[in-house]
């Protein structure tokens, strides 16, 4: 995953909890989900971004996903709004 559209990004919305409400809201052009993040999260996160009909792009891990957001810790998910 090229980590170029994080920084980029008009808006990002981080972690689980924001990134749901952002999906169901209508905000988000494209999730971005590390490939090791909880199954059970990955789950609901793909069936919010597949009712919001939002690409989904896949992260290598949480903490590289992080990192691209600019915080210290691993992030399952980023919600991008361009």
């Amino acid at each position: 995953m090229s980590y170029e559209k994080v920084p980029q990004a008009k808006h990002l919305f981080i972690g689980t909890r924001q990134t749901v409400k952002a999906l169901k809201a209508g905000k988000v052009n494209e999730l971005v989900l590390a490939s090791d993040a909880d199954p059970v999260i990955k789950s609901m996160l793909l069936q919010a971004a597949s009712t919001a009909d939002v690409p989904v792009t896949y992260a290598d891990s949480m903490k590289k996903l992080g990192i691209a957001c600019g915080i210290n810790v691993g992030a399952a998910a980023v919600a991008i709004q361009m």
